[in-house]
C-alpha cells in the first residue's frame, strides 16, 4: 500500500490509495479534498491499479495544473514512491504506508506547474536549513565580514536591545531588505512582541505587524518560510499586515535554543529585483542561529543573576531567622537547658524557644511546620512570635495558648500548612512540668537510673482544623532526669542506603550517655548523626532541646 501525503500550508494530508480510482479536488464531496483556493473543484484523478501495484495520476482539466517531480502532466501519468506531486500551489509526495508525515513535505526547489518560482511560498524544515550554506553564497563578498561581525556579538557586553539593533544593520549588508525585524517570543505571551525593527523612510516601528498566519506556522512547525508573492498567494494575500509596504518577497526563520523557539527573525522586499530564494533562506537561518546563541547567553546571565538575587535574599532570611533562635540558655535553679539546631536549607521550619515567665515558671516549646524553604520559614517565624508576645502574660494556660494560635494558624494559611508542637511549663518549685503533645514526636523523659518513658501526644497538630482541643498532661522531675525534646529530623536522618536513625539508636544514645549535662548531650546527639549518615545529604532539620533536673 501506498499513500498520499501533503500539505496545503495550513493543514496536512494523509490518504491511504488502495486499488480503484479517486477524485482530488476542492469540492468536499471529492474523495480526496483540497480547500485551497488553486485547487480546482474536480482537480485530478487517482487510480491505483490493484493487479500491477501500480499507481496513476492524470489532470482532469484543472485551472493551476497538476505536477509530478516539478513537471506539468497532461495525459495519465505514472507515478511511484518518492514522487512530488503538485496540485495548484499544494505540494504532495508519493510514500509508503508507515511514512512519518513530518517526511513528506517536498523539496522546496520545485516549481509549481506553469507559474513563476517567484510567486510561490514554501516551507523548510528545520533539518533542510541545517544544511551548508550553497557555495554562491559564501561567495557574497560581505558575507565573510558580516559573519565575522556577527560572531564578535557573542562575546561584546551590551544590551540586549542594542545587538539586537546591530544585527538587523549587519543583515541589511548581505540581504537586500526594506524591512527587517526580531520578534521575541516568550513563554508567558502568546503575541511575539517586536524588539528591534528596521523600516524605509523613518517609518515608526511600532507600525510593524506580522501575518499571524506566519507566526502560527513558525511556532507549530518550526519552519523557516519563503513568500514569494503575499499579494498574488491566497494564503497570504488577506493578510494587510504583510502586504502593508506592497511586498513582493519575505522570508520569517525561527530562532531556535533546541526546540525552544526564543524569536522570529523576519525580512521582506518591495523591489521586484530582489526575489528571494532558498539560498537567502538558508543565509537567513545562519544570522538566526548566531543571534539565537547570543540570546542563550543573555538567559543564562538573567538566569544567574536571578539565582544571585535569590541567595542573597536567602542568605539575609537566614541570618534573620538564625537570629530569632533563643539566645543564651536561663537560669532556672535546680535545672540546666540547652537546644540546637541544623536547617539542611537556608531557611527552615523547625523552630525552639524557651523564656522564664514572671512567676518563674520556664516556658519551652518545640515545632516543626510542614513543608521546607522559605513557606515554612515564614510560618516558623509566626509561630515564634505568637508563642513570645503569650509568653508575656503573667499567667499561662497552656490549653488556650495552644487553641489560639491553632485557630489564627489555620484561619490565615493555606489547608496544607500545619506544624506539630510540644510545648510545656516547668515549674521549678514543685518540680512538675504540665505540658501538651500536638501531634509532635513523643519526647523522651530519661530517669538517673536510663530507663525511658515516651511522651505521646494529646491531640492532633496545630493548624490543620478550625476547633480542636489537646489534652493538658503533666509529669514529675526527679534528680538526674533529662526531658529530651527533638524533631523528626533526628529520627529520620537517613543515610544513602535509605537506613534511618531511628528511635531505637537514639534511646540507646540516651540511656549510654544519660549523666551528660544538656549541651553536652546536644553535641552527642548531632556527633552520631553526622557518623551515621556519613556523605549522604541532610534530608530535613535537626532540632532537639533537652532541660535536666540538676542531681
Amino acid at each position: 500500500m501506498i499513500k498520499l501525503i501533503g500539505t496545503d500550508g495550513e493543514r496536512y494530508y494523509s490518504w491511504v490509495i488502495e486499488p480503484g480510482k479517486y477524485i482530488l479536488g476542492r469540492l468536499d464531496e471529492n474523495d480526496f479534498p483540497v480547500p485551497d483556493r488553486t485547487v480546482s473543484r474536480r482537480h485530478a484523478e487517482i487510480e491505483m491499479d490493484g493487479s500491477a501495484d501500480e499507481c496513476y495520476i492524470r489532470d482532469l482539466g484543472s485551472h493551476n495544473g497538476t505536477t509530478v517531480n516539478g513537471q506539468l502532466i497532461s495525459d495519465r501519468t505514472k507515478v511511484k514512491i518518492g514522487d512530488h506531486v503538485g496540485f495548484g500551489r499544494t505540494e504532495f509526495k508519493i510514500a509508503d504506508e508507515d511514512s512519518d508525515r513530518t517526511e513528506t513535505k517536498p523539496p522546496p526547489t520545485r516549481l509549481l506547474g506553469k507559474e513563476d518560482p517567484s510567486e510561490r511560498s514554501v516551507f523548510l524544515s528545520l533539518n533542510e536549513m541545517r544544511q551548508p550554506l550553497p557555495s554562491k553564497v559564501t561567495d557574497l563578498p560581505e558575507l565573510v565580514p558580516t559573519l565575522m561581525d556577527m560572531a564578535r556579538m557573542l562575546v561584546l557586553p551590551e544590551p540586549r536591545e542594542t545587538m539586537l539593533e546591530r544585527s538587523l544593520a549587519l543583515l541589511a549588508k548581505v540581504i537586500p531588505a526594506e524591512r527587517l525585524a526580531i520578534l521575541s517570543v516568550d513563554p508567558d505571551n502568546p503575541e511575539p512582541t517586536p524588539s528591534a525593527v528596521i523600516l524605509p523612510h523613518g517609518k515608526d516601528p511600532g507600525d510593524f505587524r506580522l501575518s499571524t498566519t506566519i507566526i502560527k506556522e513558525l511556532m507549530a512547525n518550526k519552519t523557516s518560510i519563503l513568500i514569494g508573492d503575499p499579494a498574488t498567494d491566497p494564503r497570504f494575500a488577506s493578510q494587510e499586515s504583510i502586504i502593508m509596504s506592497e511586498i513582493k518577497s519575505a522570508m520569517v526563520v525561527p530562532m531556535l535554543d533546541e526546540d525552544e523557539v526564543l524569536g522570529i527573525l523576519y525580512v521582506d522586499t518591495n523591489n521586484p529585483l530582489h526575489q528571494y530564494n532558498n539560498d537567502y533562506v538558508h543565509l537567513l537561518s545562519t544570522f538566526g542561529n548566531i543571534i539565537a546563541s547570543r540570546l542563550v547567553n543573555y538567559n543564562l546571565l538573567t538566569e544567574r543573576q536571578q539565582r544571585q538575587i535569590m541567595q542573597r535574599e536567602l542568605s539575609r532570611a537566614a541570618r534573620i531567622q538564625r537570629g530569632l533562635l533563643p539566645g543564651d540558655p536561663p537560669s532556672v535553679p535546680g535545672y540546666s537547658i540547652a537546644g540546637y539546631q541544623d536547617q539542611s536549607r537556608d531557611v527552615g521550619g523547625d523552630l525552639y524557644d524557651y523564656a522564664v515567665l514572671p512567676s518563674g515558671s520556664l516556658l519551652f516549646l518545640v515545632a516543626d511546620v510542614s513543608g521546607k524553604g522559605m513557606g515554612a520559614a515564614l510560618l516558623m517565624s509566626n509561630l515564634l512570635a505568637a508563642f513570645r508576645m503569650l509568653s508575656m502574660e503573667s499567667q499561662i494556660d497552656l490549653q488556650r495558648v495552644v487553641k489560639q494560635v491553632s485557630a489564627q494558624m489555620h484561619r490565615f494559611t493555606a489547608a496544607d500548612m500545619f506544624a506539630t508542637l510540644f510545648i510545656a511549663l516547668l515549674d521549678p518549685s514543685e518540680n512538675t512540668v504540665r505540658y501538651i503533645n500536638a501531634g509532635h514526636n513523643p519526647p523522651m523523659l530519661v530517669t538517673e537510673d536510663g530507663s525511658i518513658t515516651e511522651l505521646e501526644p494529646g491531640g492532633v497538630m496545630i493548624g490543620a482544623f478550625p476547633e480542636m482541643e489537646w489534652e493538658l498532661k503533666s509529669l514529675t522531675m526527679n534528680p538526674g532526669d533529662s526531658l529530651v525534646t527533638f524533631t523528626d529530623g533526628v529520627t529520620e536522618a537517613t543515610r544513602s542506603d535509605d537506613a534511618q536513625y531511628g528511635e531505637e539508636r537514639l534511646s540507646t544514645l540516651l540511656k549510654e550517655h544519660q549523666s551528660l549535662q544538656p549541651a553536652e548531650l546536644c553535641a552527642e546527639i548531632k556527633r552520631q548523626i553526622n557518623q551515621f549518615v556519613e556523605d549522604a545529604p541532610q534530608s530535613d532539620d535537626i532540632t532537639t532541646l533537652i532541660l535536666k533536673r540538676d542531681e
